[in-house]
């Protein structure tokens, strides 16, 4: 039984800790309750007692705990700490060190893990001030779980939203229980590449990095020892994680061997396969005569999944590539895995639903190693990230 101390803070979100105290109750965990003033505005005490059938703290100045040093034991005693609700104003007094209650000051004085779940108008959540300090926590190692989208009690609509419970306590899970990947070494790649044709244009295609991105996180939250490599993106790096930017295949790959060795890679990105033969040093500029083309010669890239599986040095234990397709999915995933030596292979169909995978949340996947073959369904880029950290986890489990 792990022993979860939940610190509500007072936004209207703080009725749903109820819930959040159900779940790790139902789940067989200990949870105690920290509330601040103002969430006690929003639901009573007593509430939370009768739920976790444990006492309620709201006061620093309470001789009978503080005599006891109340706020440093609370955190001493938890596995894990999780701020749920987590208000602008709680965030803010955290990072710049202020104690001025029960709550802010255990959360000063804590040593354990800490999980965030933000909740607050969306004009607060994009307030630049709210911005720099959610940076600030996330350095700080702090883990945080959503906000999520959607229409706020105010009624006004955007991302500011507590995450549903489930969500909240799959990253309990995730921080509580054992790291079944602890020891291993992950590389994953991820967006997309870039190759110059002069200083100004370049060949790139649509990916946004979402599932390599997915993929890494969770790897990381189960322990690996995790290096992402990923091309230009506009979506933030998981927490916790090393990070080589590149812009081209080539960098990619060097990126790649110099990471080795490794005991899975995982490459997810899009890479460009062509690259311009000759780059120009300046900028092409168009002819006056509209009937004059412009011809490019280009060449191919290194095959960077083929490289590395068939690699005679340092070749990671597990190599799984990604492949996108337009026609005939499974018979050209199992060709290229074939040609490329990889251990797994993951298909993923181009249009879902008359749209494009790409910068969609979604994922129509098909897993294929050796004679298996599985098709996941159209599913979220994290759960395609869950069932193939499963798969892995299943892997190294037989391996032992």
């Amino acid at each position: 039984m792990k022993k979860i101390l939940l610190i509500v803070s007072g936004g209207i979100a703080a009725y749903r800790s109820l819930d959040l105290i159900r779940e790790i109750k139902r789940r067989g965990d200990n949870v105690t309750c920290v509330l601040t003033n103002s969430a006690t505005k929003f639901v009573q005490p007593l509430s939370f007692a009768s739920l976790s059938q444990n006492k309620v703290y709201t006061n620093l100045f309470d001789l009978e705990n503080e005599s006891k040093i109340g706020h440093i034991k609370l955190s001493r005693d938890a596995d894990l700490i999780v701020l749920a609700p987590a208000t602008a104003n709680i965030l803010a007094k955290m990072v710049h060190g202020i104690s001025d209650s029960l709550a802010t000051s255990i959360l000063l004085a804590n040593n354990k893990p800490l999980l965030i779940a933000p909740s607050m108008n969306v004009k607060m959540w994009n307030n630049p001030a709210t911005i720099k300090n959610i940076e600030s926590l996330k350095k700080d190692g702090h883990i945080f779980v959503g906000p999520d989208d959607g229409e706020m009690a105010c009624g006004e609509t955007g991302s500011g939203k507590m995450s549903k419970v489930d969500e909240i306590y799959k990253e309990i899970s995730y921080l509580i229980n054992s790291s079944p990947l602890k020891g291993r070494k992950a590389i994953i790649t991820s967006g997309p590449t870039i190759e110059p044709i002069d200083p100004v244009r370049f060949i790139s295609n649509r990916s946004s990095g979402k599932q390599g991105h997915a993929i890494a996180s969770l790897l990381s939250k189960l322990g690996a020892e995790t290096h992402l490599i990923t091309g230009p993106v506009n979506i933030p790096y998981p927490e916790n994680i090393k990070v080589t930017e590149i812009d081209t295949a080539e960098e990619m790959l060097n990126a790649c061997m110099r990471s080795l060795p490794a005991d899975i890679s995982i490459f997810a990105a899009a890479v460009s396969d062509w690259r311009a033969a000759n780059q120009s040093p300046k900028k092409i500029k168009k002819s006056n005569n509209r009937n004059t083309d412009m011809n490019i010669l280009f060449e191919q890239n290194a095959d960077i999944l083929k490289t590395i599986s068939k690699t005679n040095k340092n070749r990671p234990k597990l190599v799984v590539g990604f492949t996108l397709e337009t026609e005939n999915l499974i018979e050209s995933a199992r060709s290229k895995m074939t040609d490329k030596s990889c251990d797994w292979i993951i298909a993923n169909n181009h249009i879902q639903n008359n749209k494009s995978v790409f910068d969609s949340e979604m994922n129509e996947v098909t897993f294929l190693a050796n004679t298996l073959e599985e098709n996941w369904g159209l599913i979220s880029k994290k759960s395609v990230a869950e069932k193939l950290c499963n798969k892995i986890i299943e892997y190294f489990d037989n391996a032992a």
